[in-house]
């Protein structure tokens, strides 16, 4: 069987989406095309946003491909699974215009929430609730009600999977790369300076903790690590190529067990690297391997400046605000670029966080402003202010928070005039 897997041109225009927009690996559809491969199918990977195609450019691909699936995700990539553009327009546009013939199946986090909805809204034949990885070669050998997350829909009606797909990160092989442009691939994500060769990889995937805002709880959330000799082949292999700069998109850099050999091993080698993590994880002897690991971009989830903020916000932080403030300055003469991201919570002075920026960056730490966050469904946040998810959760979510922070003002990194979802996804 032929899968086509398709990462959509995306474009933001519109939408609050807070996210960098700037290509980035695939790496779902990177893991499923070897996956498929591996089952003795064919696979076709074609990045859209990296290689700028047009509709019509994709459609000319496909149409010499003659797939028989059609995978699209509702997200561009997994380093913003957690934080998608809420509305489905890109993905539902690029259906429509490459669908013909194909089995159409989405990935995403709009499918792992609300599958019915984007088995609607996307007029497609198929979509997946967690991670598909793994489950996508299943489409063409086992029975969809026997596939993980599977959910579908036939002259029958909808069929709605109760389980979510899990990936056996041990499993994950490391990637070839012979399907990616990675020459083409230049973009070393939150880098601020200089120039160089970017690439993204994962060595864990999930986080032991549960804060209320994360969007992680249908998909990526147990936490697991892949084998390091698989990753560290994968550098070898990005290396080799002329990449020199690796962002890790694990949700929390620094948790497992093996992270410390990863560093090591890294340290080996001619490559600089960039993470998201939290500082409470550290301590002076880790970042010193941090920085010895050639670490030059290190982002900071603190959130909240008291103690009482990081609680409403389910942080489970053992450590105080000065203590978090010493290794964030200690981070900083290790690593060129440390930022700590905040949240607007109603436990934070707005002086009182003036106060701690002007701290932070007279020592060489950016802090960002306090960020609005938007309550996406399948965050604890959604479940607590609206309750279970139905099929109007992604509008809800919106008009809240579109309606909240019109006046409040949004992230500098937003589009200041939103339009309403409706509108994005002409569903009026």
């Amino acid at each position: 069987m032929k899968f086509a897997l398709v990462n959509p041109a995306w474009e933001f225009s519109g939408s609050i989406y807070f996210g960098c927009q700037e290509p980035h690996y695939p790496l779902e559809l990177l893991f499923a095309s070897d996956k498929i491969k591996e089952a003795g199918h064919e696979a076709l990977l074609l990045d859209a946003q990296l290689h700028r195609l047009s509709v019509a450019d994709v459609k000319q691909r496909l149409n010499e491909f003659h797939p028989d699936f059609l995978v699209i995700p509702t997200a561009p990539s997994y380093l913003f699974w957690r934080c998608p553009p809420p509305e489905l327009r890109i993905p539902k546009q690029w259906f429509a215009a490459l669908g013909d013939g194909a089995v159409k199946v989405a990935i995403g986090p709009h499918s792992s929430a609300t599958p019915a909805v984007a088995l609607r809204k996307l007029d497609c034949d198929v979509v997946f609730r967690g991670e598909p990885d793994e489950m996508l070669p299943l489409l063409a050998s086992r029975a969809w009600s026997e596939i993980d997350g599977c959910c579908w829909r036939d002259e029958k009606g909808i069929h709605l999977s109760p389980t979510l797909a899990v990936t056996d990160m041990r499993k994950l092989k490391a990637l070839k790369f012979d399907n990616y442009g990675v020459e083409i691939h230049k973009h070393r994500h939150h880098v601020f300076h200089g120039e160089g060769h970017g690439a993204e990889l994962e060595f864990a995937r999930g986080c032991p903790w549960a804060c209320s805002f994360c969007n992680k709880t249908l998909f990526r959330n147990k936490f697991r690590e892949r084998d390091v000799d698989e990753v560290l082949a994968e550098v070898d292999r990005l290396i080799a190529r002329g990449v020199d700069y690796i962002y890790w998109i694990d949700e929390i850099f620094g948790v497992g067990k093996n992270v410390q050999r990863l560093l090591q091993e890294l340290a080996k080698r001619p490559i600089s690297i960039g993470l998201q993590t939290r500082i409470d994880l550290w301590n002076e002897e880790t970042l010193d391997l941090l920085g010895n690991a050639r670490c030059i971009s290190m982002e900071c989830g603190v959130e909240s400046i008291t103690a009482e903020g990081r609680d409403a916000l389910n942080k489970g932080c053992r450590v105080g605000t000065p203590r978090l403030t010493q290794l964030l300055i200690y981070a900083r003469k290790r690593i060129p670029w440390v930022q700590a991201n905040l949240i607007l919570t109603e436990h934070d002075d707005r002086n009182e966080i003036r106060i701690w920026q002007e701290q932070l960056k007279a020592e060489g730490v950016w802090v960002s402003d306090p960020v609005p966050m938007f309550p996406y469904p399948g965050t604890p946040m959604y479940q607590q202010m609206f309750g279970p998810i139905d099929d109007q959760a992604w509008e809800r979510a919106h008009h809240y928070y579109t309606n909240v922070f019109r006046e409040k003002g949004y992230s500098d990194i937003q589009d200041q005039a939103p339009a309403a979802i409706e509108d994005l996804e002409c569903t009026y």
